[in-house]
C-alpha cells in the first residue's frame, strides 16, 4: 500500500514538474496563435478598362489582383464601388466572395460597375477578412462620355483642316429676294474598310432669329479606306441675311459627326462659327491609396522637432540687447 502511494506521489510530482517546465521554457509548447493566425490579404494592383458601352450607360471593368501570404485566410471578400467624382454619391457596387484564400502569391479578382456616360467617377476596391477591412485602393476615371456605343462608331468624319474645311459655302445664283447656296461637306474615312450607308443633312438657320430658313439631305457614296469624299446640296434662302450652316452626318439614322460654318449675306454685319468642339478622351488615373493593412505591425512614428510659436529672429535680437545692457550696468 505504501508502495502504491509512493508511485502515485511520484507521478503527480512528474506531472507538476512537466507543467512547470512547459510554462517556463519558451518553445516547449507550440505557439498555436502564431500557427493558426490567418495570413494577410492586400490589394496589389487595380486596372480599369472600359466594358460594354450603351447609349446612356457604360460598364467599367476593374481588373484587380489580391495578394496573400502565410497561413490560409478564411472569409475573404472583395468589394467594388463607384462614387460620383463631384457628388461623392454611391453609383454602383459589387461584392465578390473568395471564401478561403490559401497559398502565397497574387490571384485575379475582377468586378464590373455600371455608370452613366457623363461626368467622372472614383472607383474603390476594398478587401475584407471576416467582415473587417484589410486593404483598399482607389482610382479616378474621367471622360466617360468619350466612350462611344457600337452603333455610333464610324471611321468616317468631317474633315478637320484649313486647306480642306469640313464645310464650304458658295453662292450659286442670287437676286433681290432669294439666294441659292451650294453647300459642300468634306468627309474623311480614317478606317481600314470602305464606308457605306451614310447621309449628310444640311440645315441653315437665320442668325438673328435662329429660325430654320432651309434644309437639304444628301446620300454619300462609298468612301474607300484612307480617302476623302464629298456631299453637295443646294439650298435657297432669303437674301440679305446671315445664316449658320450646320451639317449632320448620319449612319442608319444615328448621328456620327457634326460640323458648322456660316453664310454672310448681310453686307452690314458679319457672323462667325464661334462654337468650339474639343475631343475629350477616356482617362484613368491614381486617386488615392488608403492602406488599411491591420495584419502588419504599426511602425513607430519618428520623433519630430517642435518650435515654440511666437519666438523668432526679432525676439532673439531683443533678448541679446537686453542681456548686453544688464551686463554693462553690472560692470
Amino acid at each position: 500500500m505504501k508502495t502504491e502511494r509512493l508511485f502515485a506521489a511520484a507521478a503527480v510530482a512528474l506531472l507538476l514538474l512537466a507543467g512547470v517546465v512547459a510554462l517556463g521554457v519558451p518553445g516547449v509548447i507550440a505557439d498555436t496563435d502564431r500557427v493558426t493566425r490567418p495570413g494577410p490579404v492586400t490589394v496589389e494592383e487595380v486596372t480599369v478598362a472600359p466594358g460594354e458601352v450603351r447609349g446612356g450607360t457604360a460598364d467599367l471593368r476593374l481588373l484587380t489582383r489580391i495578394d496573400h501570404s502565410g497561413e490560409p485566410t478564411p472569409n475573404v471578400t472583395v468589394r467594388f464601388r463607384a462614387y460620383g467624382a463631384d457628388s461623392r454619391l454611391l453609383v454602383d457596387e459589387q461584392t465578390v466572395d473568395l471564401g478561403e484564400v490559401t497559398g502565397d502569391g497574387s490571384r485575379p479578382v475582377n468586378g464590373t460597375l455600371r455608370v452613366s456616360r457623363e461626368g467622372g467617377y472614383v472607383l474603390e476596391t476594398t478587401v475584407f477578412r471576416d467582415g473587417e477591412r484589410r486593404d483598399q485602393q482607389s482610382r479616378e476615371v474621367s471622360g466617360v462620355a468619350a466612350l462611344t456605343p457600337p452603333y455610333a462608331r464610324s471611321a468616317v468624319a468631317f474633315s478637320d483642316g484649313t486647306a480642306l474645311p469640313a464645310l464650304s459655302v458658295a453662292v450659286d445664283e442670287a437676286d433681290e429676294n432669294r439666294t441659292r447656296l451650294r453647300v459642300t461637306a468634306s468627309l474623311e474615312n480614317g478606317g481600314d474598310d470602305a464606308s457605306g450607308d451614310l447621309r449628310v443633312e444640311f440645315r441653315l438657320r437665320q442668325a438673328e432669329s435662329n429660325l430654320q430658313a432651309g434644309a437639304a439631305s444628301q446620300q454619300v457614296g462609298a468612301i474607300p479606306a484612307g480617302r476623302t469624299g464629298e456631299a453637295t446640296a443646294t439650298v435657297a434662302v432669303p437674301s440679305g441675311y446671315n445664316y449658320y450652316v450646320d451639317a449632320v452626318l448620319y449612319r442608319d439614322d444615328v448621328v456620327i459627326d457634326t460640323a458648322r460654318s456660316v453664310a454672310n449675306l448681310d453686307p452690314q454685319e458679319r457672323i462667325s462659327a464661334d462654337e468650339t468642339v474639343r475631343d475629350v478622351a477616356f482617362d484613368v488615373e491614381d486617386f488615392e491609396q488608403a492602406d488599411a493593412r491591420q495584419d502588419q505591425e504599426p511602425t513607430p512614428a519618428a520623433a519630430t522637432e517642435t518650435a515654440t510659436p511666437g519666438f523668432g529672429p526679432p525676439v532673439a535680437l531683443v533678448a541679446v540687447f537686453v542681456t548686453a545692457t544688464v551686463v554693462v550696468r553690472r560692470r
